[in-house]
């Protein structure tokens, strides 16, 4: 026979009034942290639910930063486009007043020096930077200065004044995620922005029987375009045309050499693959330079210069007071440049509205989740307080009771 202690019925009150109290700890966690789920075995199904929402809150919040980064930096480039425009339109206002010909030499050369002046903002405004300290307009190199002034003398100015301006900075790679493999590009390439003319770059070079010898690729503004052993020139320009590079290629019909022009306004780009030398066996290049821009071979032929240039021939129209070359050439290469800043200023206010329309998407979607969250792991206040006055008065009942029923004797003072 089992031996019955006589602290048997005190172990057993004592085992399950730990027991309502650690009921009544959970309750009262529970109500503090206003959550019915604690641990998985609370309830399996529902903590299961609860992780996946979280996790899709998760990645709603995160695309939620993107496109407040992302609506800030257009916010940033937007503004520094509206500055340019209003500097080309002065630029443009000094070139119909200069092409008047009841100037004289010395009013145009005035006008020459605060052109000047004008060219130099404007390539500060090109070199911008956002608050996070990187430029705005060298595309996907963010950290190097997009355009790199170049002064020397020039006739009429009593200073060292800007004679050519070079793009530095690369094309527009950095993409921001809005949603699930839903992206939006973030940069807006000064080489794409600050230009004037659709470019035009062509060979001198008689390219009618040359052939591609081993399977390689070249890279026509930063698009790749794969070529096979064998290929020649007019499957080279189909292949270009086929690309999504915003390039039209085709055969110079004087020189049978390769010709490629610019679809718009834009700084074009050629670079060889590493170990690879097409383009210059083409004579478009010299090879790839350490800026990623070309090396324009020495007989090719390149046209379509940036709004710097234009302003820079402006400038020097006026400082010899050439009144044709001030109404004609620059008149017609500032408008361009203008409508071509006008365009990608719009572009980025499309941009700047997309996001926008993310995020009041995302924040909708954000609410949605935390909804359905709060329906799976969410406490029903009333209820809790009402279960734990009731655990309450449950402990409290059986404290008396065991007070009566198991009464402290001398004994268990002694022991």
């Amino acid at each position: 026979m089992e031996r019955v202690s006589t602290n048997m019925p005190n172990d057993d009150m004592q085992f399950y009034l730990r027991r309502k109290e650690r009921g009544i700890a959970d309750v009262q966690t529970k109500i503090a942290s206003q959550t019915r789920i604690r641990e998985l075995a609370d309830d399996p199904v529902g903590a299961s639910h609860a992780v996946r929402y979280a996790s899709y809150r998760t990645r709603l919040e995160r695309f939620e930063q993107n496109t407040l980064g992302a609506k800030e930096h257009y916010n940033h480039v937007d503004g520094f486009l509206g500055e340019a425009n209003d500097i080309v339109q002065k630029l443009r206002e000094f070139a119909v007043k200069g092409a008047n010909g009841v100037w004289t030499k010395d009013d145009t050369a005035m006008m020459g020096i605060e052109v000047n002046e004008l060219l130099k903002e404007l390539a500060t405004i090109a070199n911008a930077n956002g608050p996070d300290g990187k430029y705005l307009f060298s595309g996907d190199k963010s950290l190097t200065q997009p355009f790199r002034i170049v002064e020397g003398t020039v006739d009429g100015i009593g200073e060292a004044a800007p004679i050519r301006v070079e793009y530095r900075g690369a094309g527009a790679n950095r993409q921001i995620e809005l949603s699930d493999r839903s992206f939006s590009t973030l940069d807006m390439p000064g080489g794409e922005v600050f230009w004037a003319e659709r470019m035009r770059v062509a060979s001198s070079w008689d390219a009618s029987g040359y052939q591609v010898q081993e399977a390689t690729s070249i890279f026509v503004d930063k698009v790749e375009i794969f070529l096979s052993a064998g290929d020649d020139v007019n499957t080279i320009a189909a292949k270009i045309n086929d690309s999504a590079a915003p390039i039209k290629a085709f055969l110079d019909i004087e020189t049978q050499g390769l010709a490629l022009e610019g679809t718009d306004p834009h700084l074009i780009t050629l670079e060889d693959r590493e170990g690879s030398r097409v383009l210059q066996d083409l004579g478009l290049t010299r090879g790839n330079s350490p800026q990623g821009a070309p090396n324009w071979g020495n007989d090719t032929r390149v046209s379509g210069g940036s709004l710097f240039d234009v302003a820079i021939g402006l400038r020097d129209a006026l400082l010899r007071g050439d009144h044709n070359y001030v109404g004609g050439q620059a008149l017609g290469g500032i408008d361009d440049a203008l409508a071509n800043l006008n365009m990608r200023r719009n572009v980025a206010g499309s941009r700047s509205e997309r996001v926008e329309t993310a995020w009041g998407r995302l924040n909708t979607e954000i609410q949605n989740v935390n909804h359905d969250l709060d329906r799976e792991i969410g406490l029903d206040l009333a209820d809790a307080a009402v279960e734990l006055g009731m655990m309450d008065m449950a402990h409290r009942a059986a404290l008396q009771t065991a007070a009566r029923i198991l009464p402290p004797s001398l004994l268990d003072f002694l022991r």
